[in-house]
């Protein structure tokens, strides 16, 4: 689709720091339903940016920001080193769900003073790590947060008061969770019990398993990179995120 974009790199300001964001959305008035997109553990890299532009050419006022500003500025995984594989560890057992939640906080703010940006109808996806943040801060935001996606989520129930399966009964919106059939980061008992949870809870939307496929399948700079998988992802998002955010 052949869609003039206006993209830029902001700086949003937070109480625990400086929040670099990439910001895209189609050129024009709008206003346009927000994606708030949130990066895999390797970092904010062009790889999303690209991706981003794809939800913007799509008609989407898109955030992407860098959830380890907290830290750094900027990070980006070199998976050829131990040492750059050895920092990522670190700064995603930094964050939490509750950090997301205040993060979204302020990105939704942001957007409200941006007249292109239509901020009470969201939706919010997240890979890997930030597959958890998607479906809490889906709860925590329910009034803006339309649909949410997780794609190869990981901690997605655990014993914990924070894990997100504990508040998919106060999600409002429409739910996708997406599951590579083999993933060593996500137990096939860690799957069938937040699909329990999502059935006991009344949540909209469903969960799906892509079989022959492995963690990482919907990125192209990951050896598990699986082509039709990808594709497969997108049109999922795409229908779900088209028919609850209907953007121009």
């Amino acid at each position: 689709m052949d869609v003039s974009l206006n993209e830029t790199e902001v700086m949003i300001e937070t109480p625990e720091g400086s929040m670099g964001t990439f910001v895209v959305h189609p050129q024009g008035d709008g206003p346009f339903p927000v994606v708030l997109f949130l990066m895999d553990a390797p970092g904010k890299r062009e790889l999303l940016h690209e991706m981003a532009r794809r939800w913007a050419r799509r008609g989407y006022y898109v955030l992407l920001p860098n959830l380890y500003y907290r830290v750094t500025p900027a990070f980006e995984l070199d998976f050829a080193s131990s040492e750059s594989t050895h920092q990522m560890t670190e700064l995603m057992m930094g964050l939490g769900n509750r950090m997301l939640e205040r993060d979204a906080t302020v990105l939704f703010e942001y957007a409200d003073t941006d007249r292109r940006a239509s901020a009470e109808t969201v939706g919010c996806v997240g890979y890997c790590m930030s597959g958890p943040f998607a479906i809490w801060i889906a709860a925590a935001h329910a009034k803006r947060v339309k649909a949410a996606a997780s794609i190869y989520g990981v901690r997605l129930a655990v014993d914990n008061p924070d894990s997100p399966h504990t508040r998919l009964s106060e999600i409002t919106g429409e739910l996708y969770v997406a599951c590579a059939e083999t993933d060593r980061h996500v137990p096939p008992e860690m799957v069938d019990q937040l699909e329990v949870a999502m059935a006991d809870s009344g949540v909209a939307g469903r969960l799906e398993r892509y079989p022959g496929t492995e963690h990482g399948f919907a990125f192209d700079d990951r050896p598990a990179y699986d082509a039709t998988a990808d594709a497969q992802h997108w049109n999922a998002l795409f229908e779900l995120f088209d028919r609850t955010l209907e953007p121009s």
